[in-house]
């Protein structure tokens, strides 16, 4: 009878594990960095609107929606006014 362990021994069932764990992990990563720059935007928001930079502007300068920077922006005084 043929087993699992059989068919973990097969060339097609490494091949394709293999290229399903590179996939998933290059999928992961690149989600991954595109996380980060968008939390690292994120992050500057409220340092640009302490500059004087309106809100509309902040968005554009950062490639994010209106809807994305009035959201850090109100977490970032909500997160003042609890410290």
């Amino acid at each position: 009878m043929f087993s699992l362990d059989d068919l973990k021994q097969t060339r097609v069932y490494q091949e394709a594990y293999i290229k399903g764990f590179k996939e998933g992990f290059k999928e992961g990563f690149k989600e991954g960095f595109k996380e980060g720059r968008l939390q690292a935007k994120l992050e500057l928001v409220p340092l640009l609107i302490s500059l004087g930079i309106s809100v509309e502007e902040t968005a554009f300068r950062l490639g994010l929606k209106l809807e994305q920077v009035q959201q850090a922006a109100q977490s970032s005084i909500e997160n003042e006014n609890e410290g």
